[in-house]
């Protein structure tokens, strides 16, 4: 986390400080020459350091955004510094196989060997074995123009990536 010390500051800050300055110089804690000193550093300020020693002998009033923050109760939990997105569904998450290679690997070696290229190794092996009898090819042609065209699941039911 970054020290919040070394946050830049913007006009409104600036203009706080000016404000708290002005307020210790009407009750009569600063003489008239320190106070224009003191002004003019908080006017080139460029972050909450540079503001910082100007009230380090001053009582309160101080300004806002010099004030520690405020503690977290007990319990809280911390903010997180950035949004994380939602997770995705297991079902809904895409596989680290493609599409493309399983359609070809079905259609120019039709035993299977795009399906066991994709983690389904249940129907490789039928595709595989049913290929001796020439009806295998078949099926694993169709099953090449359907995953080319319509992409379909891994081994585990995750959508192949296009």
């Amino acid at each position: 986390m970054t020290d919040p010390s070394r946050l830049r500051i913007g006009t409104q800050e600036r203009e706080d400080a000016l404000q708290a300055l002005g307020e210790h110089f009407a009750a009569g804690r600063l003489p008239v020459d320190e106070y224009d000193q003191r002004v003019a550093k908080a006017v080139q300020a460029e972050t909450r350091a540079d503001v910082e020693p100007l009230f380090e002998d001053l009582p309160q009033p101080h300004p806002s955004f010099l004030a520690p923050p405020p503690p977290i109760p007990y319990g809280t939990p911390s903010p997180v510094p950035y949004n994380l997105p939602p997770p995705v569904p297991y079902d809904q998450q895409l596989s680290s196989r493609h599409k493309v290679p399983a359609g070809v690997l079905q259609l120019f070696l039709p035993f299977g060997i795009g399906r066991f290229y994709m983690g389904d190794t249940a129907t490789g092996v039928a595709q595989l074995i049913t290929a001796f009898f020439g009806v295998g090819v078949l099926w694993c042609w169709i099953d090449a123009i359907i995953l080319l065209v319509t992409g379909g699941t891994d081994g585990d039911g995750r959508r192949l990536r296009g």
